[in-house]
C-alpha cells in the first residue's frame, strides 16, 4: 500500500527507499524509536553537534548497501532480488537493539545483554509480523548464510555500518580526520572466492579508512570527557536500581521502572520485556535524571547533577596502570570530606581502561585484489609502515575523581 519515498540526508543527499518492505519496516514503531536514540551517546557533551540518531545512521547504511549491490552486480557478482532485499533489511535493522544513549544500558540495568542480541530479538519478532519475510535477512545478520561476502557487508572490517558511521560522525562532530571516501571504497569492492576484496586501485582509500578509524576512536569515541560522562550515566542507572531494590521510591517512566523492578538477562528477555524495551529511549533517562537530581540520596542526586549541568568528574589518562596508592589517596579524601561510606565513594572515585585496535590482522581482514589476481591482506599490500602498528591493540588507563567540592 505504501508508495516509495525519497529522503534528504545531509551526508549523501537524496536517498531512495528501495522497496515497500523497507518502507514498512522504517514506519514500524520499533524502528521509529531509533529517532530517540543518540548515535554517539554522551559525546554531545564534547562535540555540541553530535545529536544525530541511530535512525540517521541506519538509513545511511541502507543507501550505502544499495550502492554496494549495484557495484557488485555490475562486476558480475550474482545477487538475487531476495538476497538484495535481505541485505537491505539486515543493514537497516542491525542497530535496532540499541538502548538509551546507545551503550550505557548494556552495563547497568540489564544483565550484560548486548545490543546485537536485542537486535536479533527485534528482528525475530518483526519476522513474525511480516510473515517470515525477514528469514533470509536474519540468516545474513547472524553470519549463517552460505554466501559469506553478504555477511561481510553487514559485519566485517569494511562493512556498510563502518562506512556510514565514520563519515557521519565525522560530519556531525566536525572532526575532519574521520571523513572517509565511502563512495570510492564501495566502487572498488569485488568478490573473489566468496570473500569481499578491494581492487588494487582502492588501496589508498583503505589506508585512509583504517587511519581515520584509529583517529576517530581516540579523538571522538574514546574522548576522555565523553568517557567519564558515559561512566557517570552507567553509575546513575546502577545506583537507581540499587535504591529501587532496597525499597526507595523513585520517579520514572513506566518503561524505565520496569527495568528497575526486574532483573533482566538474556534468558528472561521475553516478548513482554521486548515490548517494554521498545518504549525506552534517551528521553526516559534524561527526564528521570531531572527528577533524581533532587533526590535525598547523596550518590544519585550528585551523579545526576553532574550530567545535567556537565560538571563532570576529573579524568586523567595514563599509559600505565593506575597505582593503587593514587586511587586510595583520592578515595580517602572524598570519604573524609563528605562523611560517606566507601561503597558510596566508589561511585565517584574509580579507575578503568580503554583500548583501541583500528585493524584486526587475524580476524577477517581487508584483502586487496592485485591486477595479477593475487590477493593479500592490506597490511602486506600497503607501503604504509604504520598500518602494521595500527593492527596492535593500544590500551590506556584512567582514573576519575571529583574536581573539588560537589
Amino acid at each position: 500500500m505504501n508508495k516509495l519515498k525519497i529522503l534528504n540526508d545531509p551526508i549523501y543527499g537524496f536517498i531512495t527507499i528501495p522497496n515497500s518492505i523497507i518502507f514498512d519496516l522504517i514506519q514500524h514503531k520499533y524502528f521509529q524509536r531509533l529517532r530517540r536514540i543518540t548515535q554517539m551517546g554522551m559525546s554531545y557533551l564534547v562535540y555540541p553537534g553530535a545529536h544525530h540518531t541511530r535512525f540517521h545512521h541506519a538509513i545511511g547504511c541502507v543507501h550505502l548497501m544499495q550502492q554496494a549491490v549495484n557495484v557488485l552486480r555490475f562486476k558480475g557478482v550474482t545477487i538475487s532480488k531476495d538476497e538484495e532485499t535481505a541485505l537491505y533489511v539486515a543493514i537497516l535493522l542491525h542497530d535496532i537493539g540499541h538502548g538509551p544513549f546507545s551503550h550505557a544500558m548494556e552495563h547497568s540495568i540489564v544483565d550484560n545483554v548486548s545490543h546485537e542480541e536485542i537486535s536479533l530479538l527485534f528482528m525475530e519478532r518483526l519476522n513474525e509480523e511480516f510473515n517470515g519475510s525477514l528469514t533470509l535477512a536474519i540468516q545474513i545478520f547472524k553470519g549463517e548464510y552460505s554466501k559469506k561476502f553478504m555477511c561481510q557487508l553487514i559485519s566485517g572490517q569494511l562493512d556498510m555500518d563502518r562506512a556510514d558511521y565514520l563519515k557521519r560522525d565525522s560530519f556531525y562532530t566536525g572532526v575532519a580526520e574521520g571523513n572517509i571516501n565511502s563512495e570510492r571504497l564501495i566502487t572498488m569492492l569485488n568478490v573473489v572466492n566468496d570473500e569481499l576484496v578491494i581492487e588494487e586501485k582502492g588501496i589508498y582509500s583503505v589506508e585512509k579508512f583504517i587511519v581515520a578509524r584509529r583517529l576517530m576512536y581516540w579523538q571522538v569515541y574514546l574522548h576522555k570527557t565523553g568517557l567519564v560522562a558515559e561512566q557517570l550515566l552507567i553509575r546513575v542507572l546502577k545506583r537507581a536500581k540499587e535504591l529501587h531494590e532496597s525499597g526507595k521510591k523513585l520517579q520514572g517512566s513506566n518503561a524505565l521502572m520496569h527495568f528497575l523492578d526486574h532483573k533482566v538477562s538474556f534468558e528472561n528477555f521475553d516478548h513482554e520485556t521486548l515490548d517494554v524495551f521498545s518504549r525506552l529511549d534517551d528521553y526516559d533517562i534524561i527526564s528521570a535524571m531531572k527528577h533524581w537530581r533532587f533526590n535525598d540520596d547523596f550518590v544519585l542526586s550528585n551523579l545526576c547533577e553532574m550530567i545535567i549541568n556537565r560538571n563532570l568528574l576529573k579524568i586523567k589518562m595514563k599509559k600505565k596502570k593506575i597505582k593503587s596508592e593514587s586511587l586510595q589517596k583520592h578515595f580517602d579524601s572524598f570519604v573524609h570530606e563528605y562523611k560517606i561510606t566507601p561503597d558510596e565513594a566508589s561511585y565517584f572515585v574509580f579507575t578503568g581502561s580503554i583500548s583501541n585496535q583500528a585493524y584486526q590482522l587475524k580476524h577477517k581482514g581487508i584483502n586487496i585484489l592485485h591486477k595479477s589476481g593475487k590477493i593479500e591482506d592490506i597490511v602486506k599490500a600497503s607501503d604504509q609502515l604504520n598500518l602494521k602498528a595500527l593492527s596492535k591493540r593500544v590500551t590506556k588507563y584512567y582514573i576519575c575523581y571529583p574536581k573539588c567540592k560537589l
